[in-house]
């Protein structure tokens, strides 16, 4: 299983709800890799997609905790072990989980790589990725040449379990 996240120097990934930053080579690298695949997110992380929909060309399992919920185009499931059991159709290469915070905290266990857009600033945040350099299970394995975004440098970085 894998997981894709963007996050500041801080490891901080979101803001009230929202992304630190839309950066549009971030968003096509999202793309890349998660299209045809499957992602698996919060509810929260659902609201925030246009239209609260789901995501296009992927199947999207969605974990929440409320039992009466239900989306059109998603599987939705109540708990960690129900969203494994349903993602366990699928090839593990082909599983991304995509947030928000809780659902990375909860399925990090269960990752061997992670694909990290890591960008070289700081945000006001209120919502963090575990810091995979502080670690020791994790190893950055790949990273980008530099890119900026305005006034944000970023590089793409491929961390992978080693323990």
């Amino acid at each position: 299983m894998n997981c894709i996240v963007a996050v500041d120097k801080n490891w901080a990934i979101g803001n009230k709800n929202e992304l630190l930053i839309s950066i549009p080579s971030d968003q096509k690298y999202f793309r890349q890799l998660t299209t045809g695949n499957v992602v698996i997110l919060g509810r929260k992380t659902l609201a925030g997609f246009p239209g609260g929909r789901p995501l296009k060309n992927r199947v999207n399992i969605m974990l929440t905790k409320s039992e009466d919920v239900s989306v059109e185009g998603a599987t939705v499931v109540n708990s960690v072990e129900a969203a494994i059991e349903e993602a366990k159709k699928y090839p593990e290469a082909e599983i991304f989980v995509i947030g928000g915070e809780s659902v990375y905290r909860q399925f990090l266990p269960y990752c061997d790589k992670a694909y990290v857009t890591f960008i070289d600033r700081e945000f006001a945040a209120d919502t963090f990725f575990p810091n995979l350099e502080e670690d020791e299970e994790w190893e950055m394995t790949e990273e980008s040449d530099e890119m900026t975004y305005f006034d944000s440098p970023f590089t793409f970085r491929v961390y992978e379990r080693v323990k």
